[in-house]
């Protein structure tokens, strides 16, 4: 992959759409933590980092382009943390709608859902156990 420093450097961005990207752009950061990198026109878009590899773009709604609609589940972001405990609390602390409480799952994950104020569904978690697919009826079918 050649550089350019006006995309982020990882192999899948998702983009999200936004009523108001400044209005996003200020929930994530303080919710989750994310860190905005580029800002493209005053509402337009937003690059944003997530830990040391992740990235999302945040877009305005524009033309076919439409924020979520309530109630209606489309996609889940899964966001991989190093402390999905501190995250969890700094989400209750900032009134994050929280769809899924704090809950360790049978896959080796500690896992939790919200929903930020658009209607994107995001999950955090945390390995807390290195367990074979097997043993939750999972059946591994390539490397």
């Amino acid at each position: 992959m050649k550089p350019n420093r006006s995309i982020p450097q990882v192999t899948v961005i998702p983009v999200l759409v936004y009523p108001d990207v400044r209005a996003a752009v200020d929930y994530l950061t303080t919710v989750f933590g994310f860190a905005e990198h580029i800002r493209i026109g005053d509402d337009h878009r937003s690059q944003m980092r997530i830990g040391e590899d992740g990235a999302v773009i945040i877009a305005d709604v524009r033309g076919q382009r439409t924020a979520p609609t309530p109630g209606v589940e489309t996609h889940l972001l899964k966001v991989r943390v190093e402390d999905v405990r501190a995250q969890y609390e700094r989400a209750k602390e900032h009134g994050a709608s929280i769809v899924e409480d704090l809950a360790e799952q049978p896959f080796g994950e500690l896992q939790f859902t919200v929903d930020d104020p658009a209607g994107h569904r995001w999950q955090f978690c945390e390995s807390v156990r290195d367990v074979d697919p097997e043993e939750w009826g999972g059946t591994v079918v390539g490397d």
